[in-house]
């Protein structure tokens, strides 16, 4: 072949390669493992850490905070193509944009959405780490050193913000759902995910970056859901955050964080004032991530619209009735089985029934997850006469004869229920109802209906004199459409 032609031929591979890279990676954390193995197969002799270093220096993180740390990225390793380069870069370097779009998340194969820096850090300070559960750094670069920062600002939104992606086949941009707050979901997730698996790599060592992320964010349950799953997935992460990391000791991290950042700016404002200010905030945090169970919103599991006005709900309610679906029967045991079948309701709900919404206030999977139906401020169609005064729960599958995993019943007995009383949104002396109790029906079906009798707060009927505002919102308590049939809302 011509010298000229073997060049031209090879520029031209070169770069369809880099196209194709640069096209065909997604921010789904399944495309971020394929650049992962990409790099990995440039150097196959090269160490976990090694990698790591390699796409921090990708990624162009050089942060003061980083290299105390970890020291600069090592220059050793291949030099890797533009088009790799960029991906790493665009998905691992952490932005929220004027636009409300939030850079360097990527899309777990469970359902939620993850920083990939924190992530990252915390697995490069493990893998540094040479004693066994002590690492150094290790939550300054995962999760503290952004607390700080977050909960000594004087913005209003503190915490929390999450979003919903452009696509959750090939997803590309992450939109915040409402205003910005400089400490997001995705970055606690990814931080929670950093400190777990920064503490797992001191005592197991992985012989490859890919391995242990696919091991840990691509599991598939079996039957038995989570009760049977290993330790060491990610829809573990906030149990597993639970078990590492203690509230107090949390708090105490990022206070010490908070001091040190007020001597290296020379804040005027006073350290007291201040202290008092984090240690308010770090409450809504343990709140929100260590005591409520992880909520996939409407938007990822891809609610269609509520057909008119939702009604609002007065707060506190005064009961939480338990409900399973029927239809579907089976449990749902992954992020998009469960969409579907959430999908699969709402259309029975607003086509079949013809009414508003999904009924439910909110559903629960056997992923691990909480699905939000109408969520906490929208009045349900879920028990007939009683949809004003409680949230309906459902589990999704038919429990007549068998029980939900004990790991989705108590991310509603304990946690949800918690969280609720919590926000102030379920009075601390609710009731407990199954479905059956104020309504004809066999809902929740009859071995889960004898197992909430064992629950806390678990109640016979209550007199609706005993419920303050019961009697005047009996007659509203529906769907507000005219044309319905009487009863219509109510699902079996």
């Amino acid at each position: 072949m011509d010298p000229g032609c073997w060049t031209l031929t090879l520029s031209l591979t070169v770069l369809f390669a880099s196209t194709y890279t640069q096209a065909s990676l997604s921010g789904h954390m399944d495309d971020f493992i394929t650049a992962v193995q990409q790099v990995e197969d440039k150097a196959p002799h090269l160490e976990p850490v090694a990698v790591l270093q390699m796409l921090r220096r990708a990624a162009g993180i050089k942060d003061a905070a980083v290299q105390p740390f970890l020291g600069v990225a090592n220059s050793s390793g291949p030099e890797l193509d533009a088009a790799l380069r960029d991906y790493i870069k665009n998905y691992v370097h952490h932005r929220v944009t004027d636009g409300g779009t939030e850079e360097g998340v990527v899309l777990t194969p469970d359902g939620t959405t993850v920083a990939l820096k924190p992530l990252l850090l915390g697995l490069e300070a493990g893998l540094l780490s040479r004693s066994r559960g002590r690492v150094r750094g290790l939550y300054q670069l995962t999760l503290t050193n952004d607390l700080s920062l977050s909960l000594s600002s004087p913005l209003t939104r503190r915490l929390g913000s999450d979003g919903c992606w452009d696509s959750l086949t090939s997803p590309r941009v992450f939109t915040l759902s409402d205003a910005p707050s400089l400490l997001t979901t995705a970055q606690v997730n990814g931080g929670m995910d950093g400190v777990v698996l920064g503490m797992e790599v001191t005592a197991r060592r992985p012989a490859k970056l890919s391995r242990l992320l696919k091991d840990y964010y691509r599991h598939q349950l079996g039957k038995s859901g989570l009760d049977a799953a290993p330790r060491l997935i990610s829809r573990r992460r906030r149990d597993n955050f639970r078990e590492l990391v203690t509230a107090p000791e949390l708090i105490r991290k990022v206070v010490k964080s908070v001091e040190l950042q007020r001597r290296l700016t020379r804040r005027s404002k006073e350290r007291k004032q201040l202290l008092a200010a984090v240690k308010e905030g770090m409450k809504e945090f343990v709140h929100m991530y260590m005591d409520c169970p992880p909520i996939i919103p409407r938007c990822m599991w891809g609610a269609e619209a509520y057909k008119g006005t939702p009604t609002n709900l007065s707060l506190p309610l005064s009961f939480l009735y338990i409900h399973h679906t029927h239809t579907p029967g089976q449990p749902c045991l992954s992020f998009q089985q469960c969409s579907a079948d959430m999908r699969s309701m709402q259309r029975f709900h607003q086509v079949d029934r013809g009414w508003d919404d999904i009924g439910y206030s909110f559903v629960a999977g056997s992923d691990g997850f909480i699905y939000e139906g109408r969520g906490w401020h929208w009045r349900g169609a879920h028990t007939l006469g009683h949809n004003s005064v409680g949230y309906g729960v459902s589990f999704i599958g038919d429990y007549n004869s068998s029980l939900p995993s004990q790991h989705s019943m108590g991310l509603v007995r304990d946690q949800l229920a918690a969280c609720a009383v919590g926000r102030g949104r379920l009075s601390a002396s609710f009731t407990l109802q199954g479905h059956r109790q104020v309504v004809n029906t066999a809902c929740p079906g009859e071995a889960l209906y004898q197992e909430i009798q064992g629950w806390k707060h678990w109640g016979e009927t209550v007199k609706a004199e005993e419920v303050g505002g019961v009697l005047e919102t009996l007659s509203q308590d529906h769907d507000p459409d005219p044309l319905k049939a009487p009863g219509t809302e109510e699902k079996s």
